[in-house]
């Protein structure tokens, strides 16, 4: 089963000039595997990178999937209708609202990064994040899971939920000592984590790699512990106390958030993209 596309028809891989969301974190570890996923076809896009020499990741990467998050790569949030906080979240990273304009909770939430709420910057980092989810939808010939992947381990590839997809306990994502290997997952409808939750990286699984796209919402519970940036079609609402390394970008409704962290995940010094906005 596929994800409807609700920001426009889905685009293919050879509509999308590449550009490497920047990380450095790595996992550590051992672990054997449990999904074996199918090859991706590598593409044109991987020589356009080099010879713009735009990228801040290696080059390098092992089962060629692609995501490029362009102007949306350093927002720890980005949210659509509404973004709320209560409690002392913390974002790492930028904080942005299009075309909605009321954030609330910061202060005393802290955001270390720019805070751009209904601006052109805003609105170009949704349509950007809308083409980074088109693509994941369209991309083809997915490994299938079970409906809740606690318990399991993954190694890098293509990956869709039959409808929705649960985390209870602890998946662990195994990187197979590839810190450039993409973890992509299609979603066609919600994703939710169980209190105490945790998405655990090992043999330098990195968090920049790992994309979750979800056809309506996600909703991490309390306590959750979670790597890879979420695109979900709709909102995404956070428990208590959760640490996300990556990022949570919500294409039509809210974000919320409760006294959580939020990180992007290392090495967007080097992203080509600059913007402006109010600093915390």
């Amino acid at each position: 089963m596929r994800t409807s596309t609700p920001f426009g028809s889905a685009l293919s891989a050879g509509a999308i000039l590449t550009l490497f969301a920047g990380c450095a974190g790595a996992g550590s570890g051992g672990g054997s595997s449990a999904f074996a996923p199918l090859a991706q076809t590598a593409t044109a896009q991987h020589q356009s990178v080099v010879s713009l020499g735009l990228q801040s990741c290696p080059i390098y990467n092992a089962n060629r999937l692609y995501v490029a998050l362009r102007t949306s790569d350093t927002f720890a949030v980005l949210g659509a209708s509404t973004v709320t906080s209560a409690g002392l979240t913390v974002l790492n990273g930028d904080l942005g609202l299009s075309p909605g304009t009321s954030i609330t909770g910061f202060p005393p939430g802290i955001v270390n990064g720019n805070i751009d709420a209904g601006t052109p910057v805003a609105a170009q980092a949704q349509m950007d994040m809308a083409k980074a989810y088109n693509h994941i939808v369209a991309m083809k010939n997915p490994t299938l899971l079970p409906a809740d992947i606690g318990g399991k381990t993954i190694v890098p590839g293509l990956y869709s939920a039959p409808v929705s997809l649960g985390i209870t306990g602890t998946v662990t994502l195994d990187g197979q000592n590839h810190p450039n290997s993409f973890f992509v997952f299609q979603i066609p409808s919600t994703l939710t984590t169980s209190v105490d939750s945790s998405v655990t990286l090992t043999n330098k699984a990195n968090a920049c790699n790992i994309f979750w796209q979800v056809g309506s919402s996600a909703t991490l519970d309390t306590a959750s512990v979670f790597n890879g940036t979420i695109l979900a079609a709709a909102s995404i609402s956070v428990g208590t106390g959760s640490a996300v390394t990556g990022r949570l970008m919500a294409g039509s409704g809210a974000v919320t958030l409760l006294d959580d962290a939020v990180s992007t995940p290392q090495g967007n010094e080097g992203s080509p993209t600059h913007r402006s906005g109010l600093k915390h």
